[in-house]
């Protein structure tokens, strides 16, 4: 029997002894499962990489139970969200800087999550262009230049 997302992450938190509450939402035509808990600090770990590797696991399970299952993002108490929303003020302060002057900017090293944020936000845009650097690590930086 396959579990729900929601159900995945639940039975990990409780075997790492959390006490937490997850609240189910959608954006983007993704699944959120929103983790409450007393003191996140734990969950969310250095840097965000427990939560990164939460959210990791949950969707590993999930592809091993149907390869065609959808990617489900793990927040908890809006840590993730508010972070994209700061990150995502970063890149469009440099994506001005290049509309303005026309020279390609290069971001700091991002991780897989924080790529796909860039290239998503930039996918329609006219003007500009997103590009991943070639390189076999986790975390690469993007070029952000003029199209054409």
């Amino acid at each position: 029997m396959n579990q729900t997302p929601r159900e995945i992450l639940d039975t990990l938190l409780a075997h790492l002894g959390f006490v937490t509450e997850i609240e189910e939402s959608e954006r983007d035509g993704h699944l959120i499962l929103q983790i409450r808990t007393v003191d996140s600090r734990p969950l969310i770990g250095p840097r965000g990489e427990t939560l990164e590797s939460l959210q990791f696991l949950v969707n590993r399970i999930l592809v091993s139970q149907d390869h065609a299952a959808p990617r489900v993002i793990v927040d908890v108490e809006f840590h993730r969200a508010m972070r994209e929303d700061a990150f995502l003020a970063r890149i469009r302060h440099l994506a001005d800087a290049v509309r303005e002057n026309g020279k390609a900017v290069e971001t700091e090293p991002l991780n897989s999550y924080e790529r796909r944020l860039v290239h998503d936000a930039y996918r329609e845009d006219q003007q500009l262009e997103t590009v991943s650097q070639q390189i076999e690590a986790k975390l690469k930086r993007i070029i952000i230049r003029k199209r054409g």
